[in-house]
């Protein structure tokens, strides 16, 4: 027996996926003890440790994901929307904290995680990096300081393969400079310009979006006004930091009681 918690990765096969992998068998505060793939793919059956080009670890890829969560403590889940929505169903069943680092959810499917939650604990954030939450923090802050005069964009860039847009995290960072100003930012959220667009509404927060190579990410928070600029920036150059971001929120979550909680609450912020 031991007091490491058992932590199941989710979409394994991806970049995020192995990534997470490799983070949690470095760990020596949790233990791997199960990794799902979808059905039907190449890895499943296989030893993940040979699926991944190395030698055997001992545990097999499955597609049964609720077989592997019953043996959990931990889910760490960065697929895509539904498939998360079904995990967090099923982590549920298991009592496993669930920590969600999928992005791309609509406000309706983040509505659907509530009956989850109540049975379970569940992590969400749109980035588990430590730096990227006192980014949101301060975007808060400096926000709730500066009056209308000040437009706000957020401007986010992400290697060639990511599929949403705005980004997570960009999202985040909009709703920590909405709730500064104290509006909604579905009320004032400004993105996707193409032609004639006309001039900027006063109060609006835009978003741009770069995709291109691999980078990782990087975010940056724009505040213009005439005659000067605070920019506040992040810039992340190893997917690692939100692996280890998720693992350490996999491992705050084991003695929380049922309930949706984020990195601002992991990390004391």
């Amino acid at each position: 027996m031991t007091d490491r918690p058992g932590i199941v990765i989710t979409g394994g096969s991806g970049r995020m996926g192995q990534m997470l992998i490799r983070t949690v068998l470095e760990s020596d505060k949790a233990r791997l003890v199960g990794v799902v793939e979808r059905s039907g793919h190449t890895w499943v059956g296989q030893d993940i440790g040979v699926a991944m080009g190395g030698a055997a670890i001992g545990v097999n890829v499955t597609d049964d994901a609720l077989e592997a969560f019953s043996k959990a403590q931990a889910v760490i889940d960065f697929t895509a929307p539904e498939a998360t929505l079904e995990f967090a169903a099923l982590a549920a069943q298991a009592r496993a904290v669930h920590v969600i680092g999928t992005t791309g959810m609509s406000e309706a499917q983040i509505a659907q995680l509530e009956p989850a939650a109540r049975h379970a604990a569940i992590v969400r954030a749109g980035n588990m990096s430590l730096g990227v939450n006192l980014l949101v923090q301060l975007t808060k802050k400096v926000a709730a300081a500066l009056d209308e005069d000040f437009d706000i964009e957020v401007i986010e860039a992400h290697h060639h393969h990511k599929v949403d847009a705005p980004s997570g995290t960009a999202l985040m960072l909009g709703e920590a400079a909405a709730e500064g100003r104290g509006v909604t930012l579905s009320d004032v959220s400004d993105s996707g310009r193409d032609g004639i667009t006309g001039a900027r509404k006063r109060g609006d927060i835009g978003f741009s979006a770069i995709r291109g190579g691999d980078i990782v990410g990087e975010h940056d928070v724009l505040f213009a006004a005439a005659g000067e600029r605070i920019v506040l920036r992040h810039m992340a150059t190893d997917r690692a930091i939100f692996a280890r971001g998720a693992l350490k929120a996999a491992l705050w979550g084991q003695d929380k009681a049922p309930g949706q909680y984020d990195m601002v609450d992991v990390l004391g912020l």
